[in-house]
């Protein structure tokens, strides 16, 4: 009798384990059976399921109007501005592994007509910022052709002081002005 009661016991706890769970209904089994079955649902109750991540698709920024593909290529570190040395065109170190990876977007992007802008700090004449401006867009777009970035799509302009990125009167300012800057200027054939 007390055997009989534990079976029935056990039976009803594994009939509300499984209403609770929301398991399939199976055919009963034997007493045995049943008690291993319930061991088994309490290890998979146990056992964290991972939580569903549902990710939104993303438009590629570089399909959609200039100035958002711009500000993507910046912000994602895509492209990027090359510093000089005062009264210097010559490209550092850290300037060629810049434009380095600005190669290799300008490589996943053949579509895109570049723009590269030459720029000094205030300090030297108009004229002679502007002959600077020019030399150091140009040694940018040779360095960028030396690594097989063809010259077609590319144009270099100087703007000389015109246009600073900190007007402060002090290194700290005038060395962020002092630079080739890039901007996606169009698309072939476009």
């Amino acid at each position: 009798m007390y055997r009989k009661s534990l079976v029935t016991v056990w039976v009803g706890v594994l009939a509300v384990s499984l209403l609770f769970l929301g398991c399939p209904k199976k055919k009963p089994a034997p007493a045995s059976d049943v008690i291993e079955l319930q061991e088994t649902v309490v290890e998979e109750v146990e056992t964290p399921t991972p939580p569903v991540v549902i990710v939104d698709e993303v438009e590629d920024p570089f399909s959609e109007d200039l100035e958002t593909a711009n500000i993507a290529a910046y912000e994602m570190g895509l492209l990027g501005d090359v510093y000089f040395d005062f009264d210097k065109y010559d490209l550092k170190p850290e300037a060629r592994e810049r434009l380095a990876k600005n190669a290799e977007f300008m490589r996943a992007h053949p579509e895109f007509e570049m723009l590269i802008e030459g720029h000094c700090d205030e300090r030297g004449t108009e004229e002679y910022n502007l002959a600077l401006g020019d030399r150091r867009a140009n040694a940018t777009k040779s360095y960028l052709m030396s690594l097989g970035i063809p010259a077609g799509p590319i144009e270099a302009v100087s703007f000389g002081e015109e246009r600073p990125q900190c007007r402060e009167s002090s290194e700290a300012c005038w060395w962020r002005n002092r630079r080739a800057h890039f901007v996606i200027r169009g698309r072939q054939g476009g």
